[in-house]
């Protein structure tokens, strides 16, 4: 749960800055929002789940 917490507060804030420079409109986003919103509810969902987890244990275990 913290890791997809600190995910969307990631991209939300890469999301803001991009509007505030102009490179990424509103109507964009929020089509871009929408579609997260809607493919999170799809069967789909539990696959995408399990891959930014295995790439977040994946980053976590790289020691530098």
């Amino acid at each position: 749960m913290a890791i997809s917490l600190s995910v969307v507060l990631l991209l939300a804030i890469i999301m803001v800055v991009l509007m505030r420079s102009g490179s990424l409109k509103a109507g964009p986003a929020i089509v871009a929002i929408l579609f997260g919103f809607f493919l999170a509810s799809t069967g789909i969902a539990p696959s995408i789940n399990r891959f930014l987890d295995s790439l977040a244990e994946s980053i976590n275990q790289i020691t530098f």
